[in-house]
Order: structure tokens, then C-alpha cells, then sequence
């Protein structure tokens, strides 16, 4: 169970930040007491390392594009603690050795602010433990496995609604209570070896194993994975009535279109993260008809802060963010939200005020109103999103669905 909440609950809509006019001190480190802020007028400098090539590099570029936007609509409105942001992004090439050497570099030689977390839970738990040796509140948009929150950290916090296990388990919950002769008998599982690709998957097959469902396929295939030709013909094979997904982007695409090839007609067929991304309709060839993702974001929800990002972003890129874009931005909220109340942005004794006033308090976020419990896990859950003439809409659960969910799925 959840500690209560206590404290003020502060609304991190970055467009509202008002409170920062109120800021008497910004805990500057270093130089002379500037106006506004009541600080120094030194930027506050943000480190952080993405996978902007290599395995990850789809995702960490929208991570990236959601950071860049966090950053421009705050110093739009006026900064942090009255003091203009600066992003410090290095390419961690999605290698675990690299995403180390680069946040010992950006804290220990460069001296950086604050840092926010990488891209995928390989690189989030290898970073973390560097962020939580120097002391460092460490703010993640994607180490959503189980695994990141049995290592004992006490500096993280995930900045989405749900961890992995748990993406899928509003479409469990609607399966499982389908009439027993709708429910679907048999499923198949094709996961990346990755934490978070194989927390998705699993999370949903072991909730429907346990309650019956049999699992006539059961594949873990590497990240640099490209012909899938094996796998799905197992898949076709096997004739399972839903098909399960444990991917990131490319790898959902190859697998997708082996597939279709092979004319297999899953009832229903989720995969993890690809299909909220823009580019996934036209990768599969527009056959996306009845797909299905998890997902912690819709454009479409009416959380203030929401309205002003999807706005923003789209001027900026001509398309609303995706899901890895809102959780980047989502991690700029929280750390903001801790910065405006604590009233600092510093290394040393300011992170673990920083970390404190985070386990105390729920943010108001892009994805809706977050806190943690003593692991840095959120405490919320997953929407469930399906394409639909044309668009992915939400229609799980029930009471915030934007259209029916579509089951059995037409054929692809």
C-alpha cells in the first residue's frame, strides 16, 4: 500500500509556474544574486544521456524531442527559480558502458545542475546507481521494468503512470471477464530480450495463463533482431488466437509484417510501445486496423498542462507528441515541480531536499497526477489504446474510452 500524501500539492503545468516568483533563494552554488529568481543568473544546466544511435535510437529521439520541448516552454514562461535551462544531451549509442562513463562526465567533470534519466530500462539502472552515488535525484521517462525498482534505489522516481508489468492490466481484466466462450483460448508471445519489452509482454501472458489461456508459443529474440521470419512462421503455425507483442519500435514492424505475409488472422494482437508511434502506420504498410498498445499518454486528455504541451510541440514538429515525447516532458514536470518548492537546483545537500519533497508529494502532470511509493514506482495505470479507421484511440477502461474496443480485430 501507498504512504498518504501529504504536503502541498503543486500543479507542474509548466505554463503556470507562477510559484517562481515567489522564490526567495535558488540555492545557487555559485555567482552573484541576480533579479527574478532571487538566485544567481546562471542557466540551470541539465544533464543527460540518450541513445540517439544504436538499438534504442527511434525512441531516444523523441525522448530527446520531448526534453527540447520541457525545456523551450519553460524558459518561454520565464525559466526555473527565474533562471533560463540548458540541456546538456551526449549520445549514450544505447550501450550500458557509455550511458555510465557519460553521467559520471556530466556530474563529476562538468558539474551539471540536475540530470534526467535515459531511454530503456538497460541504460536507466546502470545510470541510476551513478546518479544515486553522487547523490543525484534521478528522474527516468523509460525504465519501466520490475527490475529497476528491486535495486534499492532511493533517488528514482519513473515519470509515467505504470510500470510494465502492469501496462496491460486493463486489457487482462476485460479479456478475463469476457463470457467463456468469447474469451480467447490460446495465445502466442514474442518478446525482445529487454526488461521492459518482456515486463509488457509477460505481465499480460501471465495474467491470462493463470487464468486458462494456453501458451503455444513463447519466443525471446535479441534487440539487434531484423529478420523474423523464424518467428512468425512458429507464430502461424501455432494458429494461437492473440498474438503478444514484448517490442520496442523496429522490431514490432519486421515482426508485424512477417506476419501479415504469412497471412496469419490473430483475434487480437498487442504490442508494446511501436504502435503509438507516428510513423507506425505507414512502416506496416496502413494495415494497423484493430492493434493494440499500452500506453501512459493520450494528446487528447485535458490536463491543463497537457493542452498547452500538445499545442506547443505540434507548432514546433507539425505532429502532436507521442507517448516517449509526453513521458520526456512528463520528467521535466516533476523535476520542476520539486525545484519550485524546495527552492533550489544545486548538487549537494538541495538533491536529497529535492528527493524528500518528491516522496511527500503527487505532481500534476501531462499524464495526469503522479506520485510514488518507496521504490520510485507510480502508483497509476495504463490506458489501453487500438487503431480505428485510422486512428489509435483509447477504449480501455471503460470510463475513458474515445471508442469500442474492437474484438475480435479485422484482418491486417
Amino acid at each position: 500500500m501507498t504512504a498518504p500524501r501529504h504536503g502541498r500539492r503543486i500543479a507542474a503545468a509548466i505554463g503556470t509556474l507562477s510559484i517562481a516568483a515567489l522564490t526567495v533563494s535558488a540555492c545557487s552554488g555559485t555567482g552573484d544574486q541576480g533579479e527574478g529568481g532571487g538566485g544567481s543568473d546562471d542557466p540551470i544546466v541539465i544533464g543527460i544521456s540518450l541513445p540517439l544511435t544504436g538499438d534504442f535510437s527511434e525512441p531516444g529521439k523523441g525522448v530527446e524531442r520531448g526534453y527540447e520541448a520541457w525545456r523551450d516552454i519553460v524558459n518561454e514562461n520565464g525559466g526555473l527559480l527565474g533562471r533560463q535551462v540548458e540541456l546538456k544531451i551526449l549520445d549514450d549509442q544505447s550501450n550500458a558502458d557509455r550511458v555510465v562513463s557519460d553521467y559520471e562526465s556530466l556530474i563529476a567533470q562538468d558539474g551539471v545542475d540536475l540530470v534526467f534519466g535515459p531511454f530503456s530500462t538497460r541504460l536507466v539502472v546502470p545510470s541510476a546507481r551513478v546518479a544515486q552515488e553522487y547523490g543525484m535525484l534521478f528522474v527516468e521517462p523509460a525504465g519501466a521494468a520490475e527490475e529497476v525498482f528491486e535495486q534499492g534505489f532511493d533517488n528514482l522516481f519513473y515519470a509515467a503512470p505504470a510500470i510494465a508489468n502492469d501496462h496491460y492490466n486493463n486489457l487482462a481484466d476485460y479479456l478475463l471477464a469476457l463470457p467463456e466462450d468469447q474469451r480467447p483460448e490460446t495465445a502466442a508471445v514474442a518478446a525482445m530480450d529487454d526488461p521492459f519489452a518482456q515486463g509488457t509482454a509477460y505481465g499480460l501472458r501471465d495474467k491470462l495463463e493463470e487464468a486458462g489461456v494456453e501458451i503455444l508459443v513463447d519466443e525471446v529474440y535479441p534487440p539487434n533482431t531484423t529478420d523474423f521470419s523464424t518467428i512468425a512462421a512458429k507464430i502461424a503455425q501455432s494458429d494461437a488466437d492473440i498474438v503478444i507483442g514484448g517490442t520496442q519500435y523496429q522490431d514490432a514492424v519486421n515482426l508485424i509484417i512477417a506476419l501479415q505475409q504469412l497471412n496469419y488472422q490473430p483475434e487480437l494482437a498487442a504490442f508494446s510501445t511501436a504502435p503509438t508511434n507516428p510513423e507506425f502506420a505507414a512502416a506496416i504498410g496502413g494495415a494497423t486496423e484493430g492493434i493494440l498498445a499500452p500506453t501512459g499518454y493520450s494528446p487528447k486528455s485535458q490536463f491543463p498542462s497537457n493542452i498547452e504541451f500538445v499545442e506547443k510541440y505540434t507548432e514546433m514538429h507539425g505532429n502532436p507528441p507521442a507517448e516517449d515525447e509526453a513521458n520526456a516532458y512528463t520528467t521535466g514536470q516533476v523535476v520542476a515541480a520539486a525545484v519550485e518548492a524546495v527552492g533550489c537546483a544545486e548538487q549537494g545537500e538541495c538533491q536529497q531536499e529535492l528527493i524528500d519533497w518528491l516522496r511527500d508529494n503527487e505532481v500534476e502532470t501531462v499524464v495526469g497526477p503522479l506520485s510514488w511509493d518507496e521504490t520510485g514506482k507510480p502508483t497509476g495505470a495504463h490506458l489501453i489504446q487500438q487503431w480505428i479507421d485510422g486512428e489509435i484511440l483509447i477504449v480501455l477502461p471503460e470510463d475513458v474510452k474515445e471508442a469500442d474496443f474492437l474484438y475480435p480485430k479485422p484482418t491486417w
